[in-house]
């Protein structure tokens, strides 16, 4: 005749979990917000420091290396990495102040 007791139980559940992931899907909660927050707090930290890292590497390459190339680009290489290094220290302080848990 219709649904039993468990059979009622497994529906709801059913349900709750589509309702759910629609939820983080539309990111209507505050924890979901959080936590989008969060992750995009960290891929930010590790692009900036990356990047910083990187181009580090490639001045310090054209550094070594020598010549003409040294010549055009090194001092610039350097002044980026000045810049992207002062991006990344106020980000990474803006973060964790704002962010504090």
């Amino acid at each position: 005749m219709g649904l039993s007791f468990s059979g009622l139980i497994m529906v709801q559940s059913r349900q709750n979990v589509i309702l759910a992931l629609i939820c983080f899907l539309n990111l209507k909660t505050l924890y979901n917000n959080k936590m989008l927050t969060e992750i995009l707090v960290k891929i930010f930290s590790i692009v900036f420091l990356i990047s910083v890292g990187i181009v580090l590497i490639l001045g310090i390459g054209t550094l070594f290396k020598g010549g003409e190339t040294s010549k055009k680009y090194s001092n610039k290489l350097m002044q980026l990495r000045v810049l992207l290094q002062f991006i990344a220290i106020i980000l990474l302080v803006a973060f964790a102040y704002f962010f504090k848990n």
